[in-house]
């Protein structure tokens, strides 16, 4: 037998990095010719316009609350506007020496939303921090008492309207859409007729029509001598908008339950109600939560459609702002500028939080 001479093998390729920033460029940018060409084209559109725009917005920026500085040839951007009208751009039509209280309550609302949105939060006592927090927001806004002086709803505007109004009309919405959706698919005929009724009426008209009848139509209809606040009555047109379109939404999720697992909880001999809370829902929701989210967006940024119904929220308090100033009304663009940097602050806000609530819906099906 003859002896066998060791062949060595020529050395490999090392493996291509995945990891790291330049794997991700690769990956991401330079993935084939057709992406690299975009990334060259939309590159090179972003090297000739941002250093453009950083000049107008930053570097020949005027800060100065003051139009005259902002009109001498050569200035960028008069973010002066915003130094000089922050204060109703925020407030609205608020009393000037009471916007401590908006202030304060805007600030216990959100610290309310950001605890409802942390984990360590969700107990049974959260409903009862709700309450709290939304008693002392109307006692603050309307005042009347405790040494507070009175200030009607219909001078409540800027930020504070809008955190309450999208905050409010979510959390109504939300049960109010559950029910809907399962009425929907419920085997009693006047209740899915009632539901399907309601969600293709309110889906057959824009918001604006539902706000105008909330406010100038419905009061025709009450007895003399009879008013609901407006406030209430746009709040309640919203919630009713949005949750006919979030019964939509989670209908979808509903039919997308095996009917075998219906088949089994009624193996099992549980309720229909034992069935929907433990086994349909919480799968139903969960693979809705994109679309559950993109709906709590849309109604933030919707909320500004109230000023219809002379409810001032952040885009009508700029309007209120530059119209009772003609010396700021030429610089319009930085004060909406200003107003969009916050719809995107709170609408990213949103964004990212439904991506994780999707991890951890989703951690089961991880392998």
């Amino acid at each position: 037998m003859s002896a066998q001479t060791f062949q060595p093998i020529d050395p490999r390729p090392a493996p291509v990095k995945t990891e790291g920033i330049v794997a991700w460029i690769r990956i991401n940018l330079f993935g084939d010719w057709v992406t690299g060409l975009m990334t060259v084209v939309i590159g090179s559109i972003l090297l000739a316009t941002v250093p453009q725009l950083l000049s107008w917005a930053l570097f020949r920026a005027s800060w100065i609350p003051d139009f005259d500085a902002c009109r001498v040839e050569g200035v960028g951007a008069c973010w002066g506007v915003v130094a000089e009208k922050y204060r109703i751009i925020l407030f609205g039509r608020y009393p000037f020496e009471e916007q401590w209280r908006p202030l304060v309550a805007t600030s216990l609302m959100l610290g309310l939303l950001i605890a409802s949105c942390m984990r360590a939060f969700w107990k049974s006592w959260l409903a009862i921090l709700w309450i709290a927090v939304l008693t002392a927001f109307f006692l603050l806004m309307y005042g009347n008492t405790m040494g507070l002086t009175k200030v009607e709803t219909d001078r409540w505007g800027g930020l504070p309207l809008t955190i309450l109004l999208a905050s409010l009309s979510m959390v109504m919405a939300f049960p109010i859409a559950m029910v809907v959706a399962l009425g929907r698919r419920s085997a009693l005929p006047a209740i899915r007729t009632f539901c399907t009724i309601y969600v293709e009426l309110i889906r057959g008209v824009p918001l604006i029509s539902v706000l105008f009848m909330a406010s100038f139509m419905f009061p025709l209809f009450m007895p003399q001598g009879f008013s609901i606040d407006v406030l209430i009555r746009v709040l309640v047109g919203i919630t009713l908008f949005a949750a006919a379109y979030m019964a939509e939404v989670i209908r979808g999720g509903l039919q997308a339950i095996p009917k075998g697992q219906l088949e089994a909880a009624a193996t099992l001999g549980l309720s229909y109600w034992q069935t929907q809370v433990k086994i349909v829902l919480p799968q139903a929701l969960a693979m809705v939560v994109p679309s559950i989210m993109n709906n709590f967006i849309g109604l933030f940024k919707d909320t500004s459609l109230v000023t219809i119904v002379s409810l001032y929220e952040l885009t009508g308090a700029l309007s209120l702002a530059l119209n009772s100033d003609a010396n700021w009304r030429p610089f319009k663009i930085e004060g909406y500028l200003f107003i969009a940097m916050i719809y995107f602050a709170f609408c990213f806000s949103m964004s990212r939080y439904s991506i994780w609530v999707e991890k951890q819906v989703n951690k089961g099906k991880q392998r």
